[in-house]
């Protein structure tokens, strides 16, 4: 099913605004010192074109840095390309097969707006949910290991 919704998605609306991420990337990295902002909008052309078992969440690690970068996205670049997502949103919804990719498109504003400090994973990974062998074996750096009262 995945791979359906992401074709049509793909036909729709994937193409025309991964294009409008890629002019943006290009133009991010021709401009030498904005190549962080041209590496951001690379990696969301990728999710645009399949967003379907992806999701986007917050980085645990994102800093200052990311908050200045997306305040200089926004003015440069995000307002259009979120302008771009709700009127593609809006030309979807307007029949019934495409209000599901209206509403993805509409929770593609948020990264449009804001790219640093965001990260994509995929919905399938355990990893991405706190299960999984690295979140069970990676201990914390000065946490002390809780010893089950049976293995005392």
């Amino acid at each position: 099913m995945r791979i359906l919704l992401n074709l049509v998605w793909l036909v729709l609306a994937g193409v025309w605004m991964a294009i409008g991420y890629v002019i943006a990337g290009v133009i991010c990295c021709v401009l030498i010192v904005t190549i962080p902002w041209g590496i951001a909008s690379f990696r969301i052309a990728l999710f645009t074109l399949w967003p379907f078992g992806q999701r986007l969440e917050k980085r645990a690690d994102h800093g200052v840095g990311s908050t200045l970068g997306n305040v200089i996205w926004f003015v440069v670049a995000g307002w259009w390309l979120a302008i771009g997502h709700v009127f593609t949103a809006i030309a979807l919804a307007v029949t019934i097969i495409g209000i599901p990719f209206a509403w993805a498109n509409l929770k593609l504003i948020p990264v449009s707006l804001t790219p640093l400090g965001r990260r994509i994973v995929d919905v399938d990974d355990p990893r991405t949910f706190g299960v999984g062998p690295t979140t069970a074996t990676t201990p914390i750096p000065g946490a002390r290991r809780e010893v089950p009262w049976y293995g005392r």
